[in-house]
């Protein structure tokens, strides 16, 4: 869900829309094999089939998706979405991904990531902090209260979604590393791992790994989200596994995936598209209909699933929250 440059421009031709929301990973990839084979829509009759979190695994082997009880998780009363509506149908969201670490290739992404391995894992929040800490990853989903938030996802590239994410707020894992006064900023660091990430070894022109950063109002803001599930399961690969951050105000590159560091700075750091096109992926880098992209209009967005053209709203329609921040 990060976002595409003109050298390696992509648009797939068609959309897969299946109906359903859950299939387990054995169904999911023979499913997938038959949509290949018939180069076309999955019938209806091949319909979905629950997933069953406590059995089956959907990632990396066959891990217990459910985290020992840990999803799915409450849902919070506050973000239950906005404007109405519906849920993107998870087998659509798991099939439309932008991660260039594995191809630039949306509809290959899943396939691609399916054997990388998130455990173990450590995240390390470090830098201008009185209490540095490496969290494992099964540490970090004990020790905050998982929710579930429905928020929006819009991409760069004028599409969307709306997702259910799992996880709990950024703020709280800053303040346990509690920031120095000099700190003004978060720098976020994603996995370096060619061996299993195919487009780090092959696409070498990009800056691996993968970078980010947030003001440190913005990180502490009460939306900025630290994920660990997606609808009531833990992440798989193609989603960012096992954390990444949700910015629900900025366009989805500035979300990122499968974090290994989380470090405060004393000053603006550089951020992936920012450093490789600054023209056209700017820091802030919030959802705005009226400042199009140098080659589109954000003015409208076409919801993945149904092919939907609606508005697109100021910073994704979460203003309440975050128009003071600017």
């Amino acid at each position: 869900m990060n976002v595409i440059i003109p050298r390696r421009w992509n648009r797939p031709s068609r959309e897969i829309t299946p109906e359903g929301i859950f299939l387990n990973r054995r169904r999911f990839i023979q499913t997938m094999g038959l949509i290949s084979a018939a180069g076309g829509l999955l019938p209806s009759a091949c319909g979905a089939q629950p997933l069953d979190t406590a059995t089956t695994g959907w990632a990396s082997g066959e891990e217990d998706l459910t985290g020992g009880g840990l999803y799915p998780a409450p849902r919070s009363e506050r973000f239950q979405g906005i404007s109405g509506r519906a849920l993107t149908d998870e087998r659509v969201a798991a099939t439309h991904n932008n991660f260039y670490e594995f191809t630039t290739s949306k509809p290959e992404v899943w396939r691609l990531a399916q054997d990388f391995e998130t455990r173990p894992w450590q995240v390390e929040v470090a830098g201008l902090v009185d209490a540095p800490r490496t969290w494992d990853i099964d540490e970090l989903e004990r020790d905050f209260p998982l929710e579930e938030r429905v928020y929006r996802l819009r991409c760069v590239e004028a599409w969307s979604m709306v997702v259910p994410w799992t996880g709990f707020p950024l703020r709280e894992l800053l303040r346990r590393a509690q920031p120095r006064p000099e700190a003004t900023h978060v720098r976020f660091v994603s996995v370096l791992r060619p061996e299993q990430m195919r487009g780090q070894r092959r696409e070498t022109w990009y800056p691996w790994p993968y970078y980010e950063g947030l003001r440190l109002d913005e990180a502490m803001n009460e939306l900025a989200l630290v994920v660990t599930g997606i609808y009531g399961h833990r992440l798989p690969p193609q989603h960012g596994a096992p954390v990444r951050v949700i910015v629900p105000w900025k366009y989805g590159y500035k979300s990122p995936k499968s974090i290994v560091r989380i470090e405060l700075v004393a000053e603006q750091p550089g951020t992936f598209w920012n450093d490789l096109q600054p023209l056209e992926y700017s820091f802030l880098s919030n959802v705005d209909p009226t400042v199009p992209h140098p080659r589109w209009s954000q003015a409208t967005e076409r919801v993945v699933g149904s092919g939907e053209r609606i508005d697109t709203l100021p910073f994704n329609g979460y203003g309440e929250w975050v128009a003071d921040l600017y």
